[in-house]
């Protein structure tokens, strides 16, 4: 059972040393409501439920969508768990994680779907624009772009490589990571894409993961989600 959970540990691990940019600024949390709809101009989970892609060619979906207070979502739980299990050669590159940055409180909706050896998850979170703005503009610090990571007995070399800002939706980033393991290979990518009072996250993972796929599905979320969202 540990070497099939391993993938999915070396995933959780990695996204936690890069995908938010290390040190970023925490929102402050107001429990019960969502910043967003603090700001009268926000989405509630339900509405972003209804927003996720619904197909993914060559890919199905991997059991029912999620949807709630961020906090709540067993994808977050499950990472965070995996998250404190996971020892870091270089500690100041964990002090974030994906979504660290998020309200536990906000809305917020995910949908994972997968192929052999490949999984793509989109995760949408209500969010006022200047938090999300934050995000797009978050950059991996340069002396986290290598690291390794323990879990248990099991060992892993990550390499992480940040593209510039993009231009998917209203503003982008794009992180990859190639994670070695022994003598398995796996490859994450990352696209954040901010939306109109939400922010989006297209996780690639898999052997074959690339750049070119997770934009391209990071474009297709977000076509999907200015037909439902107004």
């Amino acid at each position: 059972m540990a070497q099939r959970l391993l993938p999915i540990v070396l995933l959780s691990t990695a996204a936690a040393a890069t995908a938010c940019g290390g040190g970023g600024e925490r929102a402050r949390p107001v429990h019960g409501t969502a910043p967003a709809e603090i700001a009268g101009v926000g989405y509630t989970a339900d509405e972003l439920a209804q927003a996720l892609l619904v197909h993914v060619p060559g890919y199905r979906r991997a059991g029912e969508p999620d949807a709630g207070e961020y906090g709540t979502l067993k994808a977050v739980q499950n990472a965070a768990r995996l998250q404190r299990d996971t020892v870091l050669d270089k500690p100041q590159c964990g002090t974030s994680r994906p979504g660290g940055a998020v309200d536990v409180d906000a809305p917020a909706a995910l949908v994972t779907f997968a192929r052999k050896g490949m999984t793509v998850t989109e995760t949408l979170m209500g969010m006022p624009a200047a938090d999300a703005e934050k995000q797009v503009n978050a950059r991996v610090p340069a002396d986290c772009l290598t690291f390794r990571t323990r879990v248990g007995s099991h060992r892993a070399d990550h390499r992480v490589v940040e593209t510039p800002k993009g231009e998917i939706g209203e503003g982008s980033r794009t992180v990859g990571i190639a994670t070695v393991s022994g003598a398995a290979h796996a490859r994450t990518w990352y696209v954040v894409f901010r939306g109109r009072h939400y922010l989006a996250t297209i996780t690639l993972y898999g052997p074959t993961a690339t750049r070119a796929e997770a934009e391209r599905l990071a474009r297709a979320s977000r076509a999907h989600a200015a037909k439902i969202l107004p």
